[in-house]
């Protein structure tokens, strides 16, 4: 008489452990809440940049073909002339600017169109109010620390979650290019008294025979040449790190640290900057500025300041700049005679 109790309390058991089976597996199949803090619920329904730029179907096919093959020469370059690698330290990421309303991250290079893009980030980070005209931006407003929020100021947790979803994009450019516009920029340029006072003065010092006491106190007449004795001298790198408008990219935005999802070239720059701003959403918002082409640096005149440059300093300043040669596959400038 006890069988069929056994049995009915057996089939009992049976149903309430298949129960909490499915209730389990359906709990399982929700999706993590997204942190609190993060984005609000209105960009939780768009597709982010890094969606957009994997799923593939919202832009230009041949323009991600090109971005594609970038990444894949910039990965295989990483591989082949990297030995070791470390971590990120916050110190890394000074120069990748955030931009958590619309998922993007930006590591600014000065001398690649940063001044633009700063003030594109700002329309869009809302820091420009209303104005939606990044050349309404003042240059200098552009530049100020405080506008624009880099991934260093944020804790380790919030790091790696947007490293993890956030559209990462760098610009580059032809590093000799890059060299000769900084030289330009801050030593020839009578307003720059700021750099002639604190590099030019001590180029001159180190780097020119005789000098006069007044270009000992001015620094304002620095030449190329000494500019390059100045980058080469060993001591120079062991004082301090070189300003960030000669430092190589590779040290400013770590390449084969980060996994940039896009890298923008200078030579091809409103095209690279449509792309961005198409894969953010964000096209018919704001345009990127069109740069003027008249007092640009060019590889023409890029070559004539390195005439005067021996082939000995020639090689050693390439030498100093090889990886970003390498890295973002540019070929060694023709003009170069050191070969």
């Amino acid at each position: 008489m006890r069988k069929p109790k056994v049995i009915r309390m057996f089939f009992a058991l049976s149903l309430g452990c298949f129960i909490m089976v499915i209730f389990y597996f359906n709990s399982s199949q929700k999706p993590a809440s997204e942190p609190v803090g993060e984005r609000s619920s209105e960009h939780k329904s768009r597709r982010s940049p890094l969606q957009t730029l994997y799923d593939g179907d919202q832009v230009e096919s041949a323009v991600q073909t090109i971005h594609q093959g970038r990444r894949e020469l910039l990965e295989e370059a990483c591989r082949s002339y990297t030995r070791k690698r470390r971590v990120l330290i916050p110190e890394d990421l000074k120069h990748v600017i955030v931009d958590d309303q619309h998922g993007l991250l930006y590591c600014y290079v000065p001398k690649v169109a940063c001044t633009n893009w700063k003030r594109v980030l700002m329309v869009l980070t809302g820091v420009a109010g209303s104005n939606k005209d990044p050349l309404a931006i003042p240059a200098n407003e552009a530049h100020v620390p405080r506008n624009l929020r880099t991934l260093s100021e944020y804790s380790t947790s919030q790091i790696n979650q947007r490293l993890r979803s956030y559209l990462k994009f760098v610009f580059v450019r032809e590093p000799f290019e890059r060299l000769v516009s900084a030289y330009r920029n801050k030593f020839t340029r009578s307003y720059n008294t700021a750099f002639h006072k604190r590099y030019g003065t001590k180029i001159v010092q180190r780097h020119r025979p005789n000098p006069q006491p007044e270009a000992l106190e001015r620094g304002n007449d620095v030449s190329f040449e000494e500019f390059v004795y100045y980058l080469v001298d060993p001591a120079t790198q062991r004082e301090a790190p070189f300003n960030e408008h000669w430092e190589r990219v590779h040290s400013l935005c770590h390449p084969c640290l980060i996994h940039y999802d896009v890298v923008g070239k200078y030579e091809t720059l409103e095209q690279d900057s449509r792309y961005v701003l198409q894969l953010a959403g964000v096209e018919d918002q704001v345009s990127f500025p069109a740069s003027s082409k008249r007092t640009r640096t060019t590889g023409d005149m890029a070559a004539q300041f390195f005439h005067n440059i021996s082939p000995f300093y020639q090689k050693k300043l390439y030498n100093l700049f090889r990886m970003d040669f390498l890295l973002f596959n540019y070929s060694t400038p023709a003009y170069l005679n050191f070969r």
